[in-house]
């Protein structure tokens, strides 16, 4: 029994279109692996969205994603409703001469493009996050020395119950790939984001860091990014190739060799074979360096 079948009905009923069941994670995740989830929604808009958080009975289990790059689902899937983002908040407008408003469903390439093209920065870091703006603001996403919340204004939120309301970014405590919020129940719509006119900004300058991005990892490749996030003082990769983990496999997952901090699903990885890579990475470099290495990617579900 789904956590959703006593209200499957009434739900499938006001939200046939929109609301699928049983739906497969891997077809959502960057990795490209992970069981069904029990109900599967892709708002219209935010009227939508607040309709359904206000129909899910408050015991479902709930689970916000946007692209799914940075998401490991476990084989058995999940137990609950998921809430895909992406579709649904796809706006972007400049505000001012230093402001952009952003909704979280935005892919953050498409905010350093236009950035850009609006002359203003230091955006180009944005297109080196494989996610959407939402993904970056729950984890403080980065790439080539810049952090997304170094540019953060305020946001807007929308609680369990579907009630929307604005935070300022102090509000938050923001920490290297980490935010805690002032409530847990809260998913991120939309951001207004500071940046300084930049009359020598060109999309050329994004080109050249991708061109970079490409020749350091596995660009293209089924993964979900970085893996670990860095120990302070050192780089997670540097102590991964350091242990001679690099190659390293389980099933159909291994240890990239162009970048040791990713771990790639050749085609035929379970998700029990990545979180076990994960797990075996991890005990090697504390049994060497004794470090801990943190998983950047987020792991939900149940096992097969």
């Amino acid at each position: 029994m789904t956590a959703l079948s006593l209200n499957a009905r009434p739900l499938m009923e006001q939200f046939s279109d929109r609301l699928r069941v049983n739906e497969s994670m891997a077809r959502h995740t960057s990795w490209h692996v992970g069981g069904p989830a029990d109900y599967f929604f892709e708002p219209k808009d935010r009227t939508d969205l607040a309709n359904f958080l206000r129909a899910l009975p408050v015991d479902v289990p709930l689970i916000w994603v946007g692209l799914g790059s940075n998401l490991l689902v476990r084989d058995g899937g999940i137990r609950g409703a998921v809430i895909c983002l992406h579709r649904a908040l796809g706006a972007l407008e400049r505000r001012g001469s230093h402001e952009v408003w952003c909704e979280a469903g935005v892919p953050c390439a498409r905010l350093a493009r236009q950035c850009v093209r609006w002359q203003l920065g230091p955006a180009e870091f944005f297109a080196g996050i494989p996610g959407t703006l939402g993904g970056a603001l729950a984890m403080n996403a980065g790439a080539f020395g810049g952090e997304t919340w170094q540019h953060v204004m305020e946001v807007e939120v929308m609680d369990r119950q579907g009630c929307g309301r604005v935070r300022a970014a102090a509000e938050y405590q923001i920490r290297y790939r980490h935010v805690t919020a002032p409530a847990n129940d809260e998913a991120f719509l939309s951001a207004r984001l500071r940046f300084e006119p930049q009359s020598t900004a060109k999309l050329d300058d994004i080109r050249d860091l991708l061109v970079e991005r490409k020749a350091k990892q596995p660009i293209g490749e089924w993964s979900c990014g970085s893996v670990f996030t860095n120990p302070s003082g050192q780089h997670a990769a540097q102590l991964i190739e350091a242990c001679g983990l690099k190659g390293l496999r389980q099933g159909g997952a291994v240890v990239s060799e162009k970048h040791a901090n990713f771990i790639l699903n050749e085609g035929e990885a379970s998700a029990a074979d990545l979180e076990q890579l994960i797990a075996r990475v991890q005990k090697t470099v504390h049994e060497r360096f004794g470090i801990a290495l943190q998983t950047e990617v987020r792991i939900v579900g149940e096992a097969a």
